[in-house]
């Protein structure tokens, strides 16, 4: 576990998505989202690298579930080079505003300088650039995700950590409106291809 302080009063765990709490994140989902998710999805997410699927919650036990974040799948581009699609990265709404403290101390999990970019950062900001470094780490080429045209906050969430507008799919979610959406992609330093990132299979 990763444990922060939000505030400098509220403590936060961070961990790995497994059977015992998979279930949390089913209905955090259909609280956060406005498109339900499949059964395989969530047998999916407790076999991904516990550095890319992640959840956190309070440690005061009448604070938990706090939020969760960071859902991502790990996948094969066709000139077979690494991609990673980010399938939900949410945060329950009475917390989006919040911040990390100083507090980030577990080593095994997080970096000692991860550790000092975190600090400050909106909770979703700061797993999302957990996750971008690790991305960097293991030498991936992109990471994108479908963004719902309509959704301004997501898109300036995307965009302020290097993520850009690739491509536009129309009428790509169902029961939905407006049903566009957009692919957004971020490259990385370690790799000189383009992010022109495909709609994930």
């Amino acid at each position: 576990m990763m444990t922060s302080q939000i505030g400098g009063a509220l403590p936060i765990e961070f961990g790995p998505i497994t059977t015992q709490n998979v279930g949390v994140l089913r209905v955090l989902n259909q609280v956060i989202f406005p498109v339900r998710y499949t059964d395989s999805f969530y047998t999916d997410i407790v076999s991904t690298p516990r550095e890319l699927s992640k959840f956190g919650t309070s440690t005061r036990s009448h604070h938990r579930p706090l939020f969760i974040v960071a859902t991502v799948h790990r996948l094969p581009t066709p000139d077979g080079l690494d991609r990673v699609y980010i399938m939900t990265l949410g945060v329950l709404e009475p917390y989006r505003k919040l911040k990390l403290g100083e507090s980030i101390h577990d080593r095994r999990h997080v970096p000692r300088f991860m550790g000092r970019l975190m600090r400050g950062l909106h909770t979703g900001g700061a797993l999302l650039d957990s996750v971008l470094a690790h991305c960097e780490r293991t030498h991936m080429d992109h990471i994108y995700l479908h963004v719902q045209t309509s959704n301004a906050d997501a898109i300036r969430f995307y965009t302020t950590h290097g993520f850009r507008i690739t491509q536009t799919i129309y009428n790509y979610y169902r029961n939905i409106s407006p049903p566009d959406c957009y692919i957004l992609a971020r490259s990385f330093a370690s790799r000189t291809t383009s992010t022109n990132a495909s709609p994930c299979p």
